[in-house]
């Protein structure tokens, strides 16, 4: 009888050393779920600054004049301009 409360106790120890690790365990992997779903939520806002970044460098205007000023270009007159028929 003895042997067996203390096999008994021995399961009952086990069981509740591995309950705790596996509660520490999921605590741990729930704070690093919300540390990433925060650098998640950190990137598509940087994304988002650099998609308008983006879109504010390659418009039209910005383009022509660095092609005018860096460049030296100019638009073709008008007697410059051939069509190609197809």
């Amino acid at each position: 009888m003895a042997r067996l409360n203390l096999i008994l106790l021995a399961a009952v120890l086990i069981s509740a050393l591995a309950a705790v690790t596996t509660n520490h365990r999921a605590r741990k992997l729930v704070i690093e779920y919300e540390r990433e779903q925060e650098r998640m939520r950190a990137l598509e806002v940087e994304w988002g600054q650099l998609q308008l970044e983006q879109s504010t460098w390659a418009t039209h205007v910005r383009i022509e004049e660095i092609a005018r000023q860096r460049l030296g270009m100019r638009p073709p007159k008008p007697g410059q301009i051939l069509a190609i028929p197809q």
